[in-house]
């Protein structure tokens, strides 16, 4: 089944800057074509903390996220700035496709998570978001599932749930700490995390 499974864009979060090596292995074995949009991280960490724009900040912060890009393609991943499907691992540069584009408001509501999601919709491909959280909670109960476009939780960006809906994503938020989990979502699997998918 892995061999004929379409490509798969996925997140990895800036807190699994630690774990990207492993996880490129992770990729690697299943042998699914993924395209690895980078987190912003410790990258993007600074940025926050600077009394600048929300302009100057929005594509500051996707700087970062292009320098994680490039510390994940010093483990041996093709790098890409073109908004494409790939055919094996390949880490998105994500700068000048945004730059040329534009497609989102300038503001902290807009994280690495629903840049990520645009670059699904772009690309008509599902999103498997990896964090170091083991899903979305809402009321303190991790949701296998999402139906509430309304709510924003804090596992994910504030922006992120209702643009999933909006443009009829299928998402997945799953902890990128667990390998085995990786390997259940990269397979379609059931695995432990939380399902945003407005489809169904």
């Amino acid at each position: 089944m892995t061999a004929i499974a379409p490509p798969l864009v996925v997140k990895m979060g800036g807190s699994l800057f630690d774990r990207a090596p492993s996880l490129i292995e992770v990729f690697r074995e299943v042998g699914r074509p993924v395209l690895i949009v980078p987190g912003g991280g410790k990258f993007t960490d600074l940025v926050r903390r600077l009394a600048v724009s929300d302009t100057a900040g929005h594509w500051m912060a996707i700087a970062g996220m292009e320098q994680f890009g490039w510390y994940i393609a010093s483990h041996g991943v093709p790098a890409t700035p073109v908004l494409a499907l790939p055919e094996e691992v390949t880490v998105l540069l994500p700068y000048c496709a945004l730059r040329e584009a534009d497609p989102l408001p300038h503001s902290w509501s807009i994280t690495s998570d629903t840049i990520a999601a645009w670059v699904a919709h772009e690309l008509s491909a599902d999103l498997l978001l990896l964090k170091s959280v083991d899903g979305i909670h809402h009321r303190r109960r991790l949701l296998a599932r999402v139906e509430d476009p309304g709510i924003t939780p804090d596992e994910v960006d504030p922006a992120f749930i209702r643009f999933v809906f909006e443009h009829g994503l299928a998402a997945r938020v799953v902890n990128g700490r667990h390998p085995d989990r990786v390997r259940q979502a990269l397979r379609d699997e059931p695995v432990i995390g939380t399902l945003v998918d407005p489809r169904f």
